[in-house]
């Protein structure tokens, strides 16, 4: 035996009757694949597919409550992007840099308004004041066809916040979904 960490066939010692090999040493038998297993049993197979079962079933709700967080979280984004929009349209209003028809709120007549751009009353340019660099969908509306500015409820300023109805400006938004959120609270409440 040699003192290396490498062995040989001849340091492992006889090798055993049934070894895939032939008398001869150069190749397999005709009688030792009776003995030797080639490939599973069908009760291995099935233990198989039931413990993968479980897993997809386990993996699936999993899945879902992801996506559902996922679509959560960006209605929540959305909404405080519009919102945070239709806030500093009215402070451009108060703050004269928008003219504000006499009689009115002060808040956009449309979303899309806050996209478009209004002109700044103190730029003696007349330039346009974004609030806005695009409108985000509503992520529940199914409707993938409909214009982002479609797919939100709009409540006006002389709506009551009990019944949000749309008028002559948008005091606030809502989403239309009408499913409830994972912290129990419906989508048109947030």
């Amino acid at each position: 035996m040699r003192s290396s960490f490498l062995r040989t066939a001849d340091d492992w010692g006889p090798q055993p009757f049934f070894s895939g090999r032939g008398q001869d040493g150069r190749g397999l038998s005709p009688h030792s694949s009776l003995l030797t297993p080639h490939g599973f049993t069908l009760i291995e197979l099935v233990v198989t597919v039931a413990i993968l079962g479980i897993l997809a079933a386990g993996a699936l709700p999993l899945m879902q409550l992801a996506a559902q967080r996922g679509k959560e979280s960006e209605l929540r984004m959305s909404l405080r992007q519009i919102r945070g929009a239709i806030d500093a349209y009215k402070a451009a209003t108060e703050s004269k840099k928008v003219t504000k028809p006499e009689g009115a709120s002060g808040y956009p007549p449309t979303l899309e308004t806050l996209v478009q751009g209004v002109p700044d009353a103190t730029d003696p340019k007349g330039r346009l004041i974004y609030f806005l660099r695009r409108l985000p969908r509503d992520p529940f509306e199914p409707d993938t066809a409909l214009p982002a500015a479609k797919t939100w409820g709009l409540r006006s300023y002389a709506s009551p916040p009990d019944a949000p109805q749309p008028g002559e400006d948008v005091f606030d938004v809502y989403s239309r979904a009408p499913g409830v959120g994972l912290n129990g609270v419906p989508y048109k409440e947030w």
